[in-house]
Order: C-alpha cells, then structure tokens, then sequence
C-alpha cells in the first residue's frame, strides 16, 4: 500500500454527489461532515475501514457510520474523490454496475451508478426486476421508435456520450426515460441526449455542447492520466470543515459556486462585440451566470480602487440577495470593486447629483394611480379612465420622453390598445400636465419621472463625452487643459460593464440611463432575464433604445432547481399566452426541461377562507421532515399575508412576512405576496388562494371591451405572478383555493374536476 498515511490528504467531491447526499437523512449527513474532517487528517485509521472494492481497481469503500458507506476514486496516491454516500447493504450488491472512467472526448471523469440510472429510466413508480440485469442495458423497448434511432453508438460516443450509457440511451423511447437517465448521468452526457431528443441538428450539438469542453490538441486523452482528467472534471476540493458544508446546504448557489454547467461557462468567459442576453426559465442559472459574468469582468480589470462594473436588478431586496451572494462568491475584494444597487436608487443617485438637497418623495405606481383618481374627482373628469391616462403617461409621454404638446400630437402610441384622436391627445396632454403640476405642489414624483430625468441627465453627459471626444481628435489626440480644469473633473463614463439581473422588469427609462452610463464597446452590457417572469407592465424593444443584442443572444434550457412534475405544473399555467423576447421578437420555453423528479403538486379546495387556512396548517404539520424556514406560503394580497402570520402564530408555528427589505427574521416559515417571492426558492411552497377574483383580480375583466391590449396585459401579468410563485418550489408544491379556483388552474386540474 502506497501514501503518506494521512499527511497531505487531499479530498475532493464530484459533481452530482452532493445531490445525492443532501437527499440523507440530517443525522446522517452530519456523519459525512465529521468522516470528511477524519479522512482528510488520516484515512488509514482502523475505524474507517477503509478499502478497495472487489473487482475495482480504484473504487474504495470507507465507513461513515454504522449504516453507511463513501465510495472513492482513487485519483493518485493520496488524492481522493468522493463519488457516492450508499447504505452498506447496498454497497457490496451489483459491484459491476458502477462504471467510471475518463471521457474520451471531454477528458472528464464520468462515474455512473448503472443501478441507479437504470431505476431512473424505469421511474419512481416502476418496481425494480426481480432479478439484476444484464451490464449496461436497460428494459427492452415495444413497438415505439426509440428517441435517438439515428444515432448509432459511435455518433453519441464522439459527441462525449458517456461509454456506459450508450446502450441505455440508444433503447430510450419515452421522453420520461430520457428525463431519468438525465437526472443521474453526467452532465454533459445529459445535455447533448436532451438537446438531441429536443430536434437540435447533430452538428450544432456537436458545436454548441461538445466542442466547448472537448480536449483540444490530442487525438485522445490518456486513460491513466487521473490528474488530468480531474482538473477537467466537475469537482471541488474539500479543503475545511466548511467548504462541504457551503456546497451542500446553500441550496443551488452553493453548488453552483463550484459546479457550473459547462454551457454557463461558456456564456461567462465568451468576450461579447457589444450587449449580450442570456435567457432561460426558472431554475438554470441565469442569475448565477450573470454573477460569474461580474466576476470573470472584475478579473480582467486593472489594478485600483474605482468600481468600473455595476450589478443592477429591479428591486431593493433583489439587489441586497445579489450583494450578498457576489460576497459568498468572491469576497469583499470582489465586492469592492463592483456598484451594487437596484436600477431606481441609481436613477434617484444620478438626479441627486444633479441638484443636491432638492429631492422630493418618491411615490410607486400605486400612489400615483390614486393621485390620478382624486384628480379627476377633483377636477369633474368622469370620460377618462385613472388607470388609463396614468398607463399613457407612463408609458407615452414619460416612456418617450415627450416634452412638448406638440411632440405628443406626434409620437406614435405602439401596443397602447385604444386609438386616441387629436381631440383626445389634447385632452390627455392637458390633464398629464395637471396631473403633474398636483404632485410639484404636494412635493412628490414617481419613480418613473426620477428615471426619466435620469436617463436624460446620462443622456447629456453622454454628448458631452462624445464632443470632447470629437474635439480631441480635431486636435490631434490633444485635451483642452483649460476646458478639464473649468469642468472640475475628468468627464468620463460612468462605468465600464453593465450586468443586468431580471432585465425583463426594466423600463424604458432604465434602459436609456444604463446605454448613456457605459460606452459602446465590447463586453458593455450583460443582461438575462425571462419575460415568461415579468411582474411589471414594462415592456420595451431593446434595439429602440440602443441596446442591439441582435446575434449575442443565448439561452439556457435545463433546470436544476424544479423538479419537472413541478416544472410542468407550471408550464401549464402559462397556456395558450405568448411572451415578447425583449427585442420585437417571440419568446418560447420550447426545450425547457428539468433533469430533477420528485412528487406532482397537489391541489386543494376549500369552502371559505377559514377553511384554506385549515388546509395550509395541516400541510405544514405533514411537511414536518424539512425545516421551518425551508418552506414558504404565498398568497395574493398583503393583507392575506398578515392573516397568515397571525393566524400560523396563533397555532403556535413561527412565521415571518417577507417585505421589500426581506424577511423580518429568519426563523419560521416565510409567507409574502407573489410579488415579493422573486429571486427566492424553497424545498417547499403553498400558494393560497388562488381563487377566482383574486387571481387574476376581478377588476382585470372591467378591460376586455374597453381595452382589450390592456386586458391581455394584465392578464399575462397575473399568469407570470403565478408561474414565479410555482417556480420557486423545489421539490414540493400545493396549490389552494376557496370557492371558484382560478381560471389559471383549469390545465392543471383533472376534467372531472374542471366546474
């Protein structure tokens, strides 16, 4: 036996392994934690009974605890790689059903459980034979075409197909089989068979997934060369007590900290000629690519102090959760040198800038909607709609940047629904201006007027870097010392790289202010998001405001956080309603797939409120194997919310309402309206109430005739609320009602259950 005995023990964890490991029971998991801290002082200690496994050549066993056992690959001689977490008596059965070695295309090493993947191909609720089967097959296909009959093994092998998973994959029929198999087999193995069943050409798959993480400059990687192949491989090395315990309980970030999909990497080390957009649905990582993309730009920056990158997203807990996680991601050195705050503290940054001491209170559209109302009662108005002209001024007149009477006889009202005449436009410009007199007077302005005057104050500063730009060339490459001095600082853009969280929920003006704060250049802008998820009624063509992504756009289609009964629920409550892609375009969930299993949602009715809330109690007592704080109750209004936690703390279970600054404490189960679970996830979620005349509101229907454009939007709208609510769970989901369930639900319920 060759080694140090126990000095210089290096221990790493693959991929995939964790997952498995995080499904065990706590007190077995606090098992691994302490065997993780032994080994690595000293493997060869007689408790660990440690050893080679029959028939292996580089697969051991050593003991976690009574019950349970590691297994590792021995990479050199003391250099370990833990694979798996099996109880004992599963161990020493079907030992040549795990099959591992180095990829002959990728270089990586690919360790497959045939055994668990074959019980993956078969599903949840199919008994295993009686007998074990043959090495490396898996259940004979009927009749029906198997999903790659034109592929044979030579073609997935060259696309990196792991060896051993060729013939399970070449006997697939069933998208459900391919889904199992996906769940446990390599990542890449299992992103190329899903982008091929999707309809992707052999060669594109072969460009887009292969090729990135192919072995470049050798005709074959060496088999014996384990070193190698672990530095191309999907591990971490364990090098404190705390390192297992970050990736293992920090849910998907903690993971993909470590693990990033090679696809994601891809998108975030690629040097893009001008802005880039990265979209996908809930669950693959497009907030985790746009942080490595912060990042991987503040790697490539030179020495300072200054802070060249901003992180923006929509909402102020949704900046704070960004903060934090760039911290966990990198540090303070990271931190240091990126900007991170929401898009309307920005705006409100550079306003401020502008004139110093004269700020007014900011009012959200919900205020401005009733200044609206009470101006037209006020004023005697009873032809126009509050929720109308505050539509148009939001986005006509602010959206546009109309300035004049005469500039809104003119500007065109794209999307609006209703056509107004001259007559009309006059009337409207007449109370606009009202309207904003009334807020002058009672010091007020809306978040929109602040990014609106931001984006022009950017807009100005942007010419004036462009004239002196223009000036100096003029001059030979020359500055005007004098015209430097008399400014009292060296005009500049603000920024150097721009990444944008949730960019689906940015406005016009936003969108105007962050083209005018960095120039046009490679790398400028990144932004990803997902219309399917957009909560608020901004919807913007990028190109019309500079920002021409048109040939940098790539998106991720696998999910790692929702399982696909869930997934699936909740492609359901999206039915029949198409979605813009940010840019003039279609957006589609087309390929979108979850690798994960787990349980269908359950849904449940109720006579009356009270009795909902009896059901979401009793849900959470059946929920008693996970913690408090791991589940989440949402509900559409604020005021269903306080009753949640008041009722939950009269039945003794501890609660804490979510609000715009977050959680009030962390203990307890989390309850909040749809609009604050963005950017979240929970093992578990009950959504409640989803009834009839809450979701989607009643007064929703008072548009149909009126404004029929209006009325769709808002209808997607509350389709996107819910479809982000459902997303968040990651591997249970209720859904409840009192009375007439939503209208949204009708796909999802059974058809005798549909009244």
């Amino acid at each position: 036996m060759t080694g140090s005995r126990g000095t210089g023990v290096t221990l790493r964890l693959l991929d995939k392994a964790d997952r498995e490991i995080v499904k065990l029971d706590r007190t077995v998991m606090g098992a691994v934690y302490k065997f993780q801290h032994e080994f690595r002082r000293n493997p060869w200690t007689n408790g660990m009974d440690f050893k080679r496994l029959k028939g292996h050549d580089r697969l051991w066993s050593a003991r976690v605890n009574r019950e349970y056992r590691a297994l590792l690959l021995r990479l050199d001689d003391d250099d370990w790689l833990l694979v798996s977490v099996k109880h004992r008596r599963d161990v020493h059965r079907n030992l040549d059903r795990l099959a591992y070695g180095i990829n002959q295309v990728t270089g990586a090493i690919d360790y497959v459980d045939l055994q668990v993947v074959e019980a993956g191909v078969r599903g949840p609720d199919t008994p295993a034979p009686d007998a074990a089967p043959e090495p490396a097959t898996a259940p004979e296909p009927a009749s029906a075409e198997t999903l790659f009959a034109r592929y044979d093994a030579e073609q997935l092998a060259a696309l990196g197909v792991a060896e051993s998973l060729i013939p399970i994959a070449l006997k697939l029929t069933t998208d459900d089989e391919l889904l199992g198999l996906a769940e446990h087999a390599p990542r890449h193995t299992g992103e190329v068979l899903l982008r091929l069943c999707d309809g992707v050409p052999y060669e594109q798959v072969r460009e887009e997934v292969t090729e990135p993480v192919a072995v470049a400059g050798e005709d074959r990687p060496d088999t014996e060369d384990w070193q190698a192949a672990v530095a191309r491989s999907q591990t971490v090395v364990i090098t404190h007590d705390e390192a297992l315990q970050s990736v293992l309980e920090e849910g998907d970030f903690g993971r993909w900290k470590v693990f990033l999909h090679p696809t994601q990497e891809k998108l975030v080390h690629r040097t893009y000629s001008g802005p880039a957009r990265v979209s996908g649905g809930p669950g693959t990582g497009k907030t985790i690519v746009a942080l490595h993309r912060v990042r991987h730009l503040v790697d490539r920056l030179p020495p300072g102090h200054s802070r060249p990158v901003l992180l923006t997203t929509f909402t102020r807990n949704l900046a704070a959760d960004l903060r934090a996680r760039l911290i966990s991601l990198g540090g303070p050195e990271l931190l240091a040198r990126v900007d991170v705050v929401h898009v309307d503290q920005l705006a409100q940054r550079v306003v401020s800038e502008s004139a110093p001491g004269g700020t007014r209170r900011r009012i959200d559209d919900t205020q401005a909607l009733r200044e609206w109302r009470e101006l037209l009662v006020e004023a005697g108005e009873s032809r126009w709609d509050a929720a109308f002209l505050s539509d148009e001024w939001n986005q006509v007149i602010l959206g546009q940047a109309v300035a004049t009477r005469s500039d809104y006889f003119r500007v065109r009202r794209a999307g609006r629904g209703r056509s107004v005449s001259r007559a009309d436009r006059a009337e409207i410009w007449q109370l606009a201006e009202k309207f904003v007199h009334r807020l002058e007077i009672k010091g007020l302005e809306t978040h929109r007027q602040v990014a609106e005057r931001a984006a022009q104050l950017e807009i100005g500063r942007e010419a004036r870097i462009e004239e002196r730009r223009r000036r100096r060339e003029e001059r030979g490459g020359l500055d005007n010392i004098h015209a430097e001095a008399g400014s009292g600082a060296r005009l500049r853009h603000r920024y150097r790289h721009v990444v944008v969280d949730e960019a689906q929920d940015l406005a016009a003006a936003h969108w105007k202010m962050l083209r005018a704060m960095v120039p046009h250049a490679p790398d400028d802008i990144f932004l990803v998001g997902d219309t399917h998820q957009r909560i608020y009624d901004n919807q913007v063509t990028l190109g019309s405001l500079g920002v021409n992504i048109r040939g940098r756009s790539a998106r991720l289609t696998l999910s790692y956080r929702t399982t696909r009964q869930i997934l699936g629920s909740a492609l359901g409550l999206l039915e029949g309603t198409g979605y813009d892609d940010l840019d003039g375009g279609d957006e589609e969930l087309a390929g979108y797939r979850s690798v994960l299993n787990g349980p269908r949602p359950t849904l449940l009715g109720a006579a009356g409120w009270d009795e909902e809330v009896d059901v979401v109690i009793a849900q959470l007592d059946a929920w008693d194997d996970v913690a408090r704080e791991a589940v989440a109750i949402c509900v559409p209004t604020n005021e269903m919310a306080d009753d949640v936690v008041f009722r939950l703390g009269r039945r003794g279970i501890a609660a804490t309402k979510i609000t715009s600054d977050g959680t009030r404490r962390e203990e307890g189960v989390h309850v909040g309206t749809m609009y604050r679970f963005k950017g979240l996830e929970y093992r578990r979620m009950i959504i409640a109430g989803v009834s009839e005349g809450l979701v989607p509101r009643a007064s929703v229907d008072a548009w149909e005739r009126t404004d029929p454009a209006r009325h769709r939007r808002e209808l997607q709208r509350a389709r996107s609320l819910l479809f982000v609510a459902a997303t968040r769970a990651r591997d249970g989901l209720v859904i409840t009602w009192n009375g007439e369930p939503s209208r949204f639900l009708r796909p999802l319920r059974p058809a005798r259950a549909r009244r």
